[in-house]
C-alpha cells in the first residue's frame, strides 16, 4: 500500500512527492506488483484500490492534486451504534441506532493589565506555543485514526503487508516511552540548571505534555498493526535535506524499526526509496512463537531475532505490547463498529459479501433489501452442548453525500447450531436478509458485520440501486 500523507506534509513537499510517484510508476514499477494508493488529508481516503495495472495507478496519481494541510474532521460522518443488546435463538431481531449531537467546550485565558512589552511578547509566544501544540494534537488524532483504519483494512488479508508512507513529519513514535527529550523539555524537567524564562517553561511544559499524550491510544494502535502483520516504510517527502538529522527523521526510523520496515530519508529522488521499499517487502518470512509470560499487563516486550549467517541484515518487529485489545479497559465493541462505519476504507477482519436488492424487486415492497453472506471461518465460535454458538451483529447505514445519516438498521444472530448445520454454514456461509428504508440515488450504503465475541469487524460500501 502506498500512502500519500497530506496532513503531515507541507503543500510544496506534496507536489514534489506526487511528481516523484508519477516517475516511480512510469520508470520503476515492476510488473505483477499489486499496489493500492491511499491519501491522508482530514481522514484516510482511497485514491486507487489494489491493482497491478500501472496505467491505472498512473491515472490515479495524475488525478490527485496536493492540498493545504487540513486539521478539521468535520467531514467525517457521525456514527453512533445503538447500545441495546438484541438477542435471538432461532430467529433474528433488530435494533435501531440514533445519532446524538456533539458539543465542544471552550476555555478563556487572560493577562493582567499594565504589563511590559516583554510580557506582551511572552504572551504571543505562549499563544504560538499553544497553537503549535493544538495542531500537533490534531495531527496525532487524524494519523492514529488512519493507522487504525489501515490495520482494519489489511488485517484480514493473509501474510505480511507493507505501508510505504510518503510523509514529512510523523507526529508521534509508536513507542511513546522511548521518545527523546527536547532541549526545552530537559530545561523544564531538570531543576537547578538556572532560572527558567516564561517562554522556556511554556515550551518545555508543552513538549512534556505532547510526549505523554495519546500514549494509551498509540500503544493500542501499535498492537493493531502488529496483529495485522503490517510493516511501515516511511519515505521522507522532503527529499534531500541540507540540514542534519531531524527529529522527524528519527521518528521515521523508530516507526520503521518497530514494525519491521525501513525508513528512507535524505534522498534526492524519493521515488528510489519507494521502489526499494516495495522491493524489500516482496520476500518475507513468517516466524511465530508463544510467549512464556501469559500475563497481558500492557507492558512493552522486546523481541530479538538472530540468523546464523554473516552479512545478513534482518528486519523484524522489535517488540510488542502485551495487550489483548478485546480485554482492554476502554474497549467498546459498539465504538469499534462505529469507527469502522465512519471509515472511507473497507475493513477485512470479518469476511462477507453482500447483495443489494432494489425495492421494486424485494419481497418487502417499498424496502431496500440486503443479503449478507458471512464467511463463518472468519468469526469465532463458542462450544455448546449440542453444537457451536455464533454471536454476530449486522449493520446497514445509508449516508448522504454530505455524510449525514439517512437511515440505519442493525440485526443480531446469537444462537447455537447443531454440528451438521454448522458444517454447512462453514462450507456455504451464513446468510441473513435485512430490509432497510430506501434512500436517494446519490446516497452511500455502508454495511458492517461484527463478531461480538472478539469485537472484530468487516465492512464494505455498496451503491444504492435505483428504484
Amino acid at each position: 500500500m502506498l500512502l500519500l500523507d497530506a496532513v503531515n506534509t507541507p503543500f510544496k513537499d506534496q507536489a514534489y512527492a506526487r511528481q516523484q510517484m508519477l516517475r516511480f510508476v512510469h520508470e520503476q514499477y515492476k510488473p505483477g506488483q499489486r499496489i493500492a494508493i491511499y491519501t491522508l488529508t482530514d481522514s484516510l481516503r482511497v485514491l486507487q484500490d489494489f491493482t497491478n495495472d500501472p496505467q491505472v495507478l498512473y491515472m490515479a496519481l495524475q488525478n490527485y492534486l496536493p492540498e493545504p494541510q487540513r486539521l478539521a474532521t468535520a467531514n467525517r460522518p457521525e456514527t453512533t451504534i445503538a447500545s441495546g443488546n438484541p438477542t435471538a435463538s432461532s430467529t433474528v431481531t433488530a435494533t435501531d441506532a440514533s445519532t446524538p449531537s456533539a458539543t465542544h467546550g471552550t476555555g478563556d485565558a487572560s493577562l493582567r493589565p499594565g504589563g511590559t512589552g516583554t510580557t506582551t511578547q511572552n504572551a504571543i509566544q505562549l499563544f504560538e506555543s499553544a497553537s503549535v501544540a493544538y495542531q500537533l494534537d490534531q495531527r496525532k488524532v487524524i494519523t492514529l485514526d488512519a493507522l487504525n483504519a489501515m490495520a482494519r483494512t489489511l488485517g484480514g488479508m493473509p501474510g505480511h503487508k507493507s505501508i510505504v508512507w510518503v510523509t514529512a513529519d510523523l507526529p508521534f513514535s509508536l513507542i511513546p516511552e522511548n521518545n527523546a527529550y527536547s532541549e526545552a523539555q530537559l530545561a523544564e524537567e531538570m531543576p537547578g540548571l538556572g532560572v527558567h524564562k516564561l517562554d522556556q517553561r511554556s515550551s518545555g511544559s508543552q513538549a512534556a505534555t505532547s510526549r505523554g499524550s495519546n500514549a494509551e491510544q498509540i500503544r493500542e494502535t501499535a498492537s493493531r498493526l502488529s496483529n495485522a502483520q503490517v510493516a511501515i516504510y516511511p519515505v521522507d517527502a522532503r527529499g534531500l535535506s541540507i540540514a542534519t538529522e531531524s527529529d522527524a527523521q528519527e521518528i521515521m526510523r523508530d516507526i520503521a524499526s518497530e514494525t519491521g520496515g525501513r525508513a528512507y530519508v535524505n534522498q534526492n529522488e524519493i521515488k528510489d526509496g519507494v521502489a526499494r521499499a516495495f522491493e524489500d517487502a516482496s520476500v518475507t518470512y513468517t516466524v511465530g512463537y508463544y510467549p512464556e509470560n501469559r500475563k497481558w499487563d500492557g507492558k512493552y516486550r522486546p523481541i530479538r531475532v538472530k540468523v546464523q549467517r554473516d552479512g545478513l541484515e534482518v528486519r523484524y518487529r522489535r517488540g510488542y505490547y502485551a495487550i489483548d485489545l478485546t480485554q482492554t479497559k476502554g474497549f467498546k465493541p459498539d465504538q469499534e463498529v462505529a469507527s469502522t462505519l465512519r471509515d472511507a476504507v473497507p475493513a477485512t477482519l470479518v469476511a462477507f459479501t453482500a447483495r443489494v436488492v432494489p425495492p421494486s424487486a424485494n419481497s418487502a415492497k417499498g424496502k431496500l433489501g440486503i443479503d449478507f453472506l458471512v464467511d463463518a471461518s472468519t468469526v469465532s465460535t463458542e462450544d455448546a452442548s449440542n453444537g457451536k454458538k455464533l454471536n454476530i451483529a449486522f449493520y446497514a447505514y445509508t449516508f448522504s453525500s454530505a455524510g449525514k445519516i439517512l437511515g440505519n438498521r442493525s440485526m443480531k444472530v446469537d444462537q447455537t447450531f447443531d454440528v451438521t448445520t454448522f458444517q454447512q454454514i462453514l462450507q456455504k456461509g451464513l446468510l441473513l436478509h435485512m430490509d432497510l428504508d430506501p434512500a436517494p440515488g446519490d446516497a452511500r450504503l455502508r454495511l458492517a458485520v461484527q463478531d461480538n465475541r472478539t469485537g472484530m469487524v468487516g465492512s464494505l460500501e455498496a451503491p444504492v440501486p435505483s428504484q
